[in-house]
């Protein structure tokens, strides 16, 4: 009942159009133990309106909530496919990642929380992001976190290219809808550590969000923003 309930969404708020750009998603994701559904959740822009793939700056970094008010995603538009990969979890768990969404397959989510210490991408300063050039401690075209310097890749489901992080971070799950050129949330695939993160930061989010609001599930739709607009400095390493 449940799977039947969600094909039922998906038809319904992304079109026949909007479900052909996951490719074996919905088959693969309910074999799959690491896939987690959460209420869907339309992106818009920081005024509202929907968000569309083609407004979508090259490489630059874009930050929403999901699925939680306070756990933080990367939206990003990349310069290739990203192809769907295998993947394990820090326990050796297998599982699947069924790549990029949009009319490239180049659009990619995921959470924001790096899988070593969860840094995170803050109100005052952020130690993680996508890099497009190559640093002094890092390669170009990676999500690196300067905290310890964990390199992920982005076209390949956020595997680990080096660095302590002991495994890729969580995907969110995207459906394009080919006929808005919208993108939704659905939901989670890979290792979450949404717990151990409202653990460590529970001050902190507080003082951001507000008490007991940033483990409350976000609503029909999520506003993606410009980093910059959400964190005062985003650290260069």
């Amino acid at each position: 009942m449940r799977r039947r309930k969600f094909l039922r969404s998906c038809a319904i708020g992304g079109g026949v159009a909007g479900i052909a750009q996951l490719p074996g998603l919905l088959a693969q994701a309910w074999g799959d133990a690491t896939f987690r559904e959460y209420p869907r959740s339309r992106l818009v822009d920081a005024q509202g309106a929907p968000l569309r793939a083609k407004d979508l700056v090259l490489h630059r970094n874009y930050v929403f909530n999901y699925p939680y008010a306070g756990t933080p995603c990367f939206l990003l538009s990349l310069d290739r496919a990203a192809v769907q990969a295998r993947l394990q979890n820090e326990a050796g768990k297998a599982y699947q990642w069924s790549g990029g969404v949009g009319p490239k397959r180049s659009i990619v989510a995921y959470s924001a929380i790096c899988a070593h210490k969860l840094a995170y991408p803050a109100k005052e300063v952020s130690f993680i992001r996508f890099q497009a050039q190559p640093s002094k401690t890092s390669k170009g075209g990676v999500i690196h976190c300067c905290a310890e310097h964990s390199d992920y890749d982005p076209t390949d489901g956020a595997r680990v290219l080096g660095g302590p992080a002991p495994q890729p971070l969580a995907a969110i799950v995207l459906e394009y809808d080919s006929k808005s050129d919208g993108l939704t949330a659905l939901g989670t695939v890979g290792a979450e550590q949404f717990q151990a993160f409202f653990a460590k930061y529970e001050y902190k989010l507080a003082m951001e969000h507000g008490a007991g609001r940033a483990q409350s599930t976000v609503g029909a739709t999520t506003a993606c923003r410009d980093m910059a607009q959400v964190c005062r400095q985003t650290i260069q390493c």
